[in-house]
């Protein structure tokens, strides 16, 4: 068998370990506190795309959570600890995480805005929003 082939068919094998034994692939690659992140994620983005509204944003936030539109085609990228000397605007807000989100609105072009990365504060009832930061598309030919 070759190489390729073995490492292949030993990822799928851990795939289905993983999964029979109710471990994510996220939880193995970012943690369970990361595939946490990640799924608080993406039932933000399936809650902004469908009614333009979510009860996972914190109560005191002032996020810019755009229109529907803004969320639709859009998924969680990769969770990290957030990291104040890079997003100084954010430090106030006291966030604890942030994710990058991946894909774009349908009809996307050049010069468009669209929510580029979510922070998250931890409380006792688990992550909620504390803001959203903001991308402007732009062309790279």
């Amino acid at each position: 068998m070759t190489t390729l082939r073995s490492l292949a068919l030993a990822g799928f094998a851990t795939a289905c370990a993983l999964t029979l034994a109710g471990c994510s692939v996220d939880t193995l690659i970012w943690g369970s506190d990361g595939a946490q992140v990640i799924q608080t994620t993406e039932n933000l983005i399936q809650d902004l795309a469908s009614d333009g509204t979510s009860e996972l944003v914190c109560e005191d936030a002032e996020a810019d959570l755009g229109k529907r539109t803004d969320w639709a085609g859009r998924s969680a990228g990769e969770p990290e600890r957030f990291v104040p000397g890079y997003w100084e605007e954010q430090v106030p807000l006291d966030p604890q995480w942030n994710i990058n989100l991946e894909g774009l609105p349908d009809g996307a072009k050049p010069g468009d805005k669209h929510p580029g990365d979510v922070f998250y504060r931890e409380t006792d009832d688990g992550l909620c929003v504390i803001d959203v930061a903001w991308s402007t598309l732009i062309y790279v030919g």
